[in-house]
């Protein structure tokens, strides 16, 4: 854990442009999954913007290691008093608690649905008690399933065809439903491809992460699929958290927004640039069998710049930073970036 927040104060050094987040002005702001990678970037930021930040995570205590000034509640958000307890207190939240594993997902699917429907109802009426001035519920790009135009607005039809898209499209409609029934005020944020230092190589299945990782052990990278035809959006952490805290100030109430860099990207550019940053070219392997993913999944963020947001991180430069940032032998990846079901599902 204490490695996901030496990797964000790096980044919030780094990248950082200023906010408005004053301690007067917002209270204490509690950030579910806080300790994930997401998160503990999140975290860093706010609390390095003056905010009074609490983390919410379902880690024990006795392991959290966290920066002075930040505090900590544990909370497993399936249960309705622990979710309660979490928000008590705050005037805003961010909901960014959930399953990394893309494979755990696949394996377990019921795991998520605890967490992303049944957790995030009970977040909900822990915020309404809590009497919460706003909640931000970080959703996925999955919920679009198979691109119908691109790049995908935030109208786009939501089909997803994986259980974990099922389930954060599940937690949407709950946090939809809280603002309509109880007045509860959210935002829903739908975050693409992402990536940038302090990911879990045993969770992160973003192809930067795990091309980096295999490319600089010196290991072929596997690509699944057409890598001309199979486009991504990579969005730098620094620029995801700067666009949460965007939306949570900006956003209109009940909006949806998509989070991305606004730039698609092809699987051999993406293998070109990491040549450029390590000075070597990726031995890029490519399984043709797969053809069912999402292709080309890429955001329409408009409705993001509108609020005032710009990246400003390219892909070159932060691919250059996280190649630093990994060093020579990384810890490789431990899930594939597709997923298939196998075997009989974990209940």
């Amino acid at each position: 854990m204490a490695a996901v927040f030496r990797a964000a104060e790096k980044a919030f050094i780094a990248f950082d442009r200023g906010t408005n987040m004053s301690t007067e002005e917002n209270g204490i702001i509690v950030v579910t999954g806080g300790l994930g990678f997401v998160g503990g970037h999140l975290v860093r930021h706010l609390h390095g913007a003056g905010a009074r930040v609490v983390v919410a995570d379902i880690v024990d205590p006795a392991s959290v290691v966290l920066p002075p000034g930040i505090g900590y509640r544990r909370a497993d958000l399936r249960d309705p008093e622990q979710a309660a307890a979490a928000v008590a207190g705050a005037r805003k939240v961010f909901h960014l608690a959930g399953n990394p594993s893309g494979t755990r997902s696949v394996e377990n699917p019921l795991l998520d649905f605890r967490i992303n429907a049944l957790g995030t109802a009970n977040l909900c009426a822990g915020a309404v008690s809590a009497g919460v001035s706003r909640l931000v519920y970080l959703s996925s790009a999955m919920v679009y399933g198979r691109p119908r135009v691109v790049p995908m607005p935030e109208t786009h039809a939501t089909e997803p065809f994986l259980p974990y898209g099922a389930s954060k499209l599940a937690g949407e409609h709950v946090v939809r439903a809280f603002g309509e029934t109880f007045g509860l005020d959210t935002v829903i944020a739908r975050a693409f491809t992402l990536y940038g230092p302090g990911e879990d190589p045993r969770t992160a299945g973003g192809e930067v992460s795990q091309y980096l990782r295999w490319h600089l052990n010196d290991l072929p990278v596997q690509a699944a699929g057409d890598i001309d035809r199979k486009t991504r959006d990579f969005a730098h952490i620094s620029d995801v958290v700067r666009a949460l805290e965007l939306v949570a100030r900006r956003g209109e109430r009940g909006a949806t927004y998509n989070l991305g860099s606004g730039v698609e990207c092809s699987l051999r550019r993406l293998a070109e640039i990491i040549s450029a940053a390590t000075g070597r070219e990726v031995d890029l392997v490519a399984d043709m069998s797969v053809t069912e993913d999402t292709y080309r999944h890429v955001p329409d963020i408009d409705r993001l710049r509108a609020l005032g947001f710009q990246p400003q991180i390219p892909l070159e430069e932060g691919v250059a930073r996280l190649a630093a940032e990994l060093g020579p032998s990384p810890e490789l990846p431990a899930v594939p970036t597709y997923f298939k079901p196998a075997g009989p599902i974990a209940s």
